[in-house]
């Protein structure tokens, strides 16, 4: 699903920011829309953290939880002195995009925005990046426009970071089975220098690990951020075995 104000899906109002908890309400309202008693999950990067906040809230409606190089929550452990400078970003962000997109919308010739779009989606590639520049923008008579609200911004804005105790219990109220597949050139490609972000993403895993036990698997895969875009056969069995409860999962590499 297209979340608010992403793809063909409607923005927020003026003056509202987006939340982490938006979009779990929102995919809760597709589930209740579509009757669905209990079903799996499947979300890359910042999806999976939907995903995975999903799980905790409502966790009898989740069987599996399949997290495409991502985690399902952020630990406050590295973050912590950060916090308010996120929170203040994130409100001085939608004053300044509300004031930009009050403005004419920038129009842009279909190559010149595919050139944008690859330039700031740095491991995407032309064909995937035409693909996603398919939902993700409109054509009008001068050219194409992005449909992505621009107060989006940061990730971090919409973010929780969780205390150690919060993770427990929340980790604790996750019934489904878990998958975590990671890309060996994923998502550490874009914070290279940052050892600290590497080794809170692996402590988080071996936390999930260790409160879910055999219910949560990591499995690691040869691509980058997007490999299930890119190379789809390199995650592809690894989900269907997953689903189809074949036993522990193995990469093929």
């Amino acid at each position: 699903m297209d979340l608010g104000g992403h793809g063909l899906s409607s923005h927020h109002h003026l003056g509202f920011q987006y939340h982490k908890q938006d979009y779990v309400n929102e995919v809760r309202r597709v589930v209740a829309a579509l009757s669905w008693k209990r079903f799996s999950v499947l979300g890359h990067s910042f999806g999976g953290i939907i995903g995975g906040m999903f799980s905790y809230i409502f966790p009898e409606m989740v069987d599996k939880l399949i997290l495409l190089d991502t985690i399902p929550f952020f630990l406050d452990t590295k973050e912590l002195s950060n916090l308010l400078r996120y929170k203040r970003q994130a409100i001085e962000h939608v004053l300044y995009t509300e004031a930009l997109q009050a403005k004419a919308p920038q129009v842009l010739k279909p190559e010149e925005m595919l050139k944008s779009f690859l330039k700031n989606n740095i491991q995407v590639g032309e064909e995937c990046g035409k693909l996603l520049l398919e939902r993700g923008t409109t054509k009008v008579a001068q050219g194409v426009m992005l449909n992505r609200d621009r107060r989006l911004g940061l990730p971090e804005n919409t973010f929780d970071f969780l205390s150690q105790e919060q993770a427990n219990y929340f980790c604790q109220k996750i019934q489904a089975q878990v998958l975590i597949i990671k890309a060996k050139d994923g998502y550490s490609y874009f914070r290279p220098f940052d050892q600290g972000h590497k080794e809170t993403t692996k402590d988080i895993q071996d936390f999930l690990q260790s409160v879910l036990k055999e219910r949560c698997q990591v499995v690691w895969v040869e691509g980058s951020h997007y490999v299930h875009m890119q190379e789809p056969h390199r995650v592809a069995g690894i989900i269907t075995d997953f689903l189809e409860n074949k036993g522990p999962a193995q990469a093929h590499l």
